[in-house]
């Protein structure tokens, strides 16, 4: 087989090759004109590479960052070294719908990208190769990963029945701000607060229409407390709320609303429509407690008068 066969051979099999390849490949000139487009690109663009051929990228994909792509493609011909870009960087530059079944659930294609130069026989960059990437399958498995693990930190935090705080993560919030006054004496309030003869709800009606009970004073606080504030489900029917730059006075006007919001309500539960009312301590910190279990304590024994004064009521300890 004479030489010059040989290298048609060879050319036509590396041609065969880069128009089968599950990898994209683009070449652009430096005014960022399209040279070459693989037949992954016409796959997945619905354009030939007839169509493209000549064409500046941006005016085929406006999508594509116009000042991102030239300042890479600028400084990989400037340069004459190769840079890579991960979908996590930037999820794609070609927004190609996802077509794999099995990671039906994106949208769009992921991809990875080298941009890579092109010398001439002079040694001098005069094009440049866009290697695209699809790695949907990998990006979708992470995220999911990602998802998870941000499900499991957040269940690791909250309380199931409530969504709220969970003690230990409230408690690690309370010492942190106790700590923030030490160091700042910035005001700051703590409440202390349950629900009155929980025993007899559950009691009366079960447990099941306990948990609804609970559930809805969960509700009430959420609902009107700031995003700067921190509710927790403390233990059983008892509950905490950490109110940054808040005296006691305010915190008296945000108790008072939780307290006549649940007083007011019913609770409908399979076995009754349950009416009920809770009893809240106010502590605003002060140089007195030594630690923040002190500033607790102090929260609690202003509820402990609240349910000696008869209950469905508010308490400052001052």
């Amino acid at each position: 087989m004479a030489i010059n066969e040989l290298e048609a051979n060879a050319y036509h099999w590396m041609v065969d090759m880069l128009e089968s390849i599950e990898v994209g490949l683009v070449v652009l000139d430096l005014d960022l004109r399209v040279q070459t487009w693989n037949g992954f690109m016409e796959n997945h663009s619905g354009i030939t590479a007839t169509q493209i051929h000549n064409k500046v990228i941006f005016d085929v994909f406006p999508d594509i960052p116009k000042a991102w792509l030239t300042r890479k493609v600028d400084a990989v011909a400037m340069l004459n070294i190769r840079t890579f870009i991960s979908w996590e960087q930037r999820p794609y530059l070609f927004r190609f719908r996802n077509t794999r079944p099995i990671t039906g659930i994106e949208e769009y294609m992921f991809q990875n990208l080298t941009i890579s130069p092109l010398s001439g026989p002079n040694g001098v960059v005069e094009k440049v190769c866009l290697m695209v990437y699809d790695v949907t399958d990998i990006a979708t498995s992470k995220r999911a990963l990602e998802r998870a693990n941000e499900q499991l930190e957040k269940l690791s935090m909250t309380d199931r029945l409530t969504g709220l705080l969970n003690r230990g993560t409230w408690e690690n919030l309370v010492d942190a701000e106790y700590e923030r006054f030490r160091r700042y004496g910035h005001t700051t309030t703590l409440v202390m607060f349950d629900i009155d003869h929980f025993k007899k709800v559950n009691d009366t009606y079960g447990h099941l229409a306990g948990d609804e009970v609970i559930k809805r004073t969960a509700e009430v606080t959420k609902r009107a407390i700031r995003q700067s504030d921190s509710a927790g489900r403390y233990g059983g029917e008892e509950f905490g709320i950490i109110l940054p730059e808040t005296d006691a006075e305010g915190a008296y006007i945000i108790c008072e609303r939780i307290r006549e919001t649940i007083e007011r309500s019913t609770v409908k539960t399979n076995v009754a429509d349950i009416t009920y009312t809770i009893s809240m301590g106010i502590s605003q910190l002060d140089d007195r407690p030594e630690n923040y279990m002190q500033w607790l304590q102090r929260a609690d024994e202003a509820l402990y008068k609240a349910k000696e004064g008869g209950r469905n009521r508010v308490v400052i300890n001052k």
